[in-house]
């Protein structure tokens, strides 16, 4: 995979760790096609939902609520103009883990997030009541 390629990439994941960290919802935009999708529970409820709704979810609620964010890339692969990138979060809202698995694609030649789906690794989730 050429390097320019892997940077693009990562760029487009980097968007939406830097929006999700900070609850920002343009970096969001940034990251994600609106035309996608994203799948996953916490706990017993389902977030299955189209991107756009997400990122309404997501703005104004940061996930590093205390300073103990971390997310780091475990694997990437890319061919041609698809990608898969695995992304493994600690610390969001506190103690809570995810794995992420994002599908890109490349769109009018920018990388963008078109599917996330996460499973819920660990870490008790606060209260959304």
């Amino acid at each position: 995979m050429p390097a320019q390629e892997a940077e693009a990439i990562e760029r487009a994941v980097q968007c939406y760790i830097d929006g999700a960290k900070a609850g920002d919802a343009s970096k969001l935009r940034e990251g994600f096609d609106e035309r996608g999708w994203m799948f996953g529970s916490l706990g017993d409820h389902r977030y299955d939902m189209p991107l756009p709704e997400y990122i309404a979810m997501a703005d104004g609620q940061p996930g590093d609520t205390d300073g103990s964010y971390k997310a780091r890339i475990v694997s990437l692969e890319q061919v041609g103009d698809a990608a898969t990138v695995v992304l493994e979060e600690e610390g969001f809202w506190g103690s809570v883990s995810f794995t992420d698995f994002f599908t890109l694609a490349k769109v009018e030649g920018s990388w963008k997030i078109v599917n996330k789906t996460f499973v819920h690794t660990g870490g008790e989730p606060p209260s959304f009541e």
